[in-house]
């Protein structure tokens, strides 16, 4: 197989020194092209990780790379390739990306506040060279990853047996980008270190260098670096175990002291080279390791030993030959197996002793009081301490520890687990490929993000999915592992159903609800706000505003709809509310109801409504009778999909800008599922880009409207009218209502047979819904509005109680129901409420 990987394509070794003194041309091209796309690169590394785990795709091969030789066995192939598969699951990298960047989508540049603070985010270096080491499989791959997620061009030099290895993770990585653009910013070279003049090539053009290696290896990769370049060092560490107090006595700690020694052969950064005792009495060290020597033997017969090569066992050699002579001194003791399988270093000098490894342990002697004095000279090279200690010790005593410079601290027996997230020799590892970047500009009033200027990419479906209906969205299952917060969904008939979100996925929605309502015009800084919209029995309204207002840091006011209007009003002009924020219904009855005071007050200067429709005869009443100077739109959105669109200070009725960030917008045919015609009236239909908690894929949400042209405001964002609802459900007053439930109670109550048809409009205040009759049926029209009531009682609620919707029945003739254009069918549903 080729060696070889040049921005997915495997090349030979003479196409690859023909290419590589163009580096930086490619460079450049990748720079230009801007940051790979994240969520490409997480689909394309779940999907991967998936495969690994199932033993699909290359991990066959890669298992293959590592076997040859007998250089690992097959648990620890096997481990290799489970903890890669871990690596690459979308959620681990999106927690990356949150807990080291500060977000998921760390190359917007967003406010640090509101108001004219200015923008931040994060850029990448440009091109990363990383110098992988030769004894760690899928450093360099996992490495390129990192490189990745920061927004990079990367190049990895890759040497060593399992090399290979690495470029079959890389290999399979970008075969699963659908969007066919990752292999643009991925060259992985496999090269022996003496040839130099291939690694200054590449070196030449990098703007930041990532190596691993020891002292002399970093300082030469250095000099080879451009001055320019970020060098981003993984050198060598040490570990160690600290034992205090009855814990030095315990058999179960001892075990696991032992099978730390045993683990890895000591290989790993994170293995203990040395054990200290909190002690000063140099024959209880001595006491002490005769009975420790006898439990590591009995754990060392149950592990399997990979023997040292000759170099490792001539420097294991040499180091105990000196520490017997010592010992010949009396400075110190040496215990070791019949088999020489380990030995025990005994050494009354507390200085910190790296060890040959393969079961060799320095056992000294150093009183917590002098835990920082002794390791301060080797602060920069400390890893991980294994803790055992009397449990009212175990804080001060990491506290010393964290303080002498130990970058981790362990319980013994864990040293070398890790978790999700957990920082790499006390840093994280993506700020360090990446840099931080600040932008202010004039004429930004409105916009949080600076992204707004730049269109997204549309979804890159391998196979187009067929539309998501209601029902189907209702059906789809649920990843109860991922959901932390459910919201009532709809509000139509039957069985209450749910919808469920991640937290993550809730907070990355409320800071799009916060920006949309910022570009809409609430100021942070002056506006005082009340929430009036409606809570409690798993509704989302009340809380999500809450949540915005709270991004937002707006003064607000979590007043909620209340039925006394008197104690609002009150309320309102005892704190000097100018903002209010609620659904149009209930607001119209609110000023309605305290027009006395409310009028009197006339400090109301801005409305953000949702929901509902408000039309013009509403908003006419509220400026021209309480000076209300501006409504618009809190957002458009749904329980289901989360918030879709919101309006700009240029935006009117029904006009909106898609949440481009969260979603996808397709307005496809009424009739047919295919495209609409430009500027024609379709269906809406949305695909969340940031949704865990519940796949939401082409969901037809049963919302109609049209595509406008480019927005004067200078958004990249689509721009759409709403035009009201599709299909048999509607939401009209405050409720959802549903047109079968109308006909159904018709047809089994009074026996109508007839067309049915429902108009939804506005003529004054509030909302009416006029259901229309053939009048050639005979029915008598108050009865059937008395059935009507009685059968529904989302509509008796919202009519006779709370009385924020009128209901009549008209009786028409046959030729005066409305028909669509062309086909001549009677729509159900005739929605005037934004025309």
């Amino acid at each position: 197989m080729t060696p070889h990987l040049w921005l997915g394509e495997r090349i030979d070794d003479a196409r690859f020194e023909r290419r590589v003194s163009k580096v930086a041309d490619w460079a450049h091209e990748a720079g230009a092209a801007g940051p790979p796309e994240t969520e490409a690169l997480l689909d394309a590394a779940e999907a991967l990780g998936r495969d690994l785990r199932e033993g699909r795709g290359p991990a066959s091969e890669m298992s293959r790379v590592l076997r040859e030789g007998g250089r690992l066995s097959v648990e620890e192939v096997r481990a290799e390739i489970a903890a890669a598969a871990a690596v690459l699951r979308r959620d681990e990298l999106e927690a990356k990306l949150a807990r080291e960047f500060g977000s998921t989508a760390p190359f917007s540049p967003r406010r640090l506040g509101w108001g004219d603070s200015p923008f931040e985010a994060w850029a990448p270096l440009g091109l990363l060279a990383h110098v992988a080491p030769a004894n760690a499989p899928s450093a360099g791959a996992l490495s390129v990853v990192e490189g990745l997620l920061a927004g990079n061009a990367n190049i990895v030099k890759l040497s060593g047996p399992d090399a290979e290895f690495s470029t079959l993770l890389l290999e399979g990585l970008l075969a699963r980008d659908a969007t066919e653009t990752l292999k643009n910013f991925v060259v992985a070279a496999r090269f022996p270190s003496s040839r130099r003049d291939l690694l200054e090539n590449i070196l030449a053009s990098a703007d930041g260098v990532v190596a691993w290696g020891g002292e002399e290896a970093l300082r030469d990769i250095r000099r080879l670096a451009p001055a320019s370049a970020r060098v981003i060092e993984w050198g060598h560490k040490i570990s160690f175990i600290y034992l205090s107090g009855a814990a030095a006595h315990d058999e179960k700690i001892l075990e696991a002291a032992a099978r730390e020694v045993c683990r890895f052969e000591q290989q790993a950064c994170s293995s203990p080279q040395c054990l200290y005792l909190d002690e000063s009495r140099w024959e209880e060290v001595l006491a002490w390791g005769e009975r420790f020597a006898r439990v590591l033997e009995r754990v060392s017969r149950g592990i399997a030993r990979a023997e040292p090569s000759d170099a490792q066992a001539a420097e294991i050699s040499l180091t105990t030959e000196l520490a017997r002579e010592r010992a010949c001194h009396g400075a110190g003791a040496v215990i070791e197996a019949a088999d020489r399988a380990w030995r025990l270093l005994l050494d009354e000098r507390p200085a910190l002793s790296a060890s040959p490894l393969h079961r060799t342990l320095w056992v000294k002697p150093l009183p917590r009081a002098r835990l920082r004095a002794t390791l301060r000279g080797m602060r920069a090279y400390l890893q991980t301490a294994g803790l055992a200690s009397d449990p009212r010790d175990a804080a001060p005593l990491a506290r010393e520890l964290v303080a002498a410079g130990v970058a981790r601290v362990r319980r013994v027996g864990e040293m070398s687990d890790s978790y999700s997230g957990e920082p790499h020799d006390g840093v994280y590892a993506l700020p360090r490929l990446a840099r931080r970047v600040s932008i202010q500009l004039a004429d930004a009033e409105g916009f949080a993000d600076l992204d707004d200027f730049r269109p997204a990419r549309a979804p890159a479906w391998k196979t187009i999915p067929r539309i998501m209906t209601k029902a189907d969205f209702q059906a789809a299952p649920v990843d109860e592992a991922r959901a932390g917060l459910y919201f009532k969904s709809g509000g139509s008939s039957g069985e209450p159903k749910l919808s469920a979100f991640t937290y993550d996925d809730y907070r990355a929605q409320m800071r799009a609800g916060a920006e949309g309502l910022y570009a809409a015009g609430l100021d942070p800084a002056r506006d005082r706000s009340m929430n009036l919209f409606f809570g409690g029995a798993l509704y989302g309204g009340f809380l999500s505003v809450f949540s915005v207002l709270e991004e937002l840091r707006a003064v607000q006011f979590p007043m909620a709809a209340q039925s006394d209007h008197a104690m609002v009003a009150a309320a309102i002009v005892r704190n000097r509310v100018d903002t209010l924020l609620g659904m149009p219904s209930y607001l119209v009855q609110l000023f309605e109801g305290q027009k006395e005071i409310l009028g009197r007050y006339r400090g109301v200067k801005k409305i953000f409504y949702g929901g509902e429709h408000f039309n013009e005869t509403q908003k006419k009443y509220l400026r021209d009778v309480f000076g209300v100077a501006s409504i618009r739109s809190l957002g458009y959105g749904s329980v289901d999909a989360g918030p879709l669109g919101y309006q700009c200070r240029l935006c009117e009725g029904g006009e909106h800008h898609l949440h481009q960030r969260l979603q996808h917008l397709e307005i496809l045919d009424l009739e047919r599922d295919a495209p609409a015609a430009a500027g024609a009236v379709g269906r809406l239909v949305f695909t969340s880009r940031a949704r865990r908690g519940q796949r939401v894929e082409r969901y037809d949400i049963g919302d109609v409207g049209r595509f406008l042209p480019a927005c004067p405001c200078g958004r990249a964002a689509p721009k759409f009218l709403l035009l009201g609802r599709a299909g048999d459900v509607f939401r009209v007053g405050t409720m959802f209502l549903n047109y079968r439930k109308f006909a159904a109670t018709l047809e089994e109550k009074l026996g109508y047979a007839g067309v049915l048809q429902l108009a939804l409009d506005c003529p004054g205040l509030k909302e009416r819904v006029t259901v229309r009759l053939s009048s050639a049926s005979g029915l008598d029209a108050a009865r059937a509005r008395a059935q009507l009531l009685a059968d529904d009682a989302d509509l008796a609620e919202a009519v006779l109680h709370d009385r924020v919707l009128d209901l009549e029945v008209a009786l028409v003739a046959d030729d005066a129901f409305e028909r669509a254009r062309g086909s001549g069918k009677v729509p159900s549903l005739v929605d005037r409420r934004t025309r």
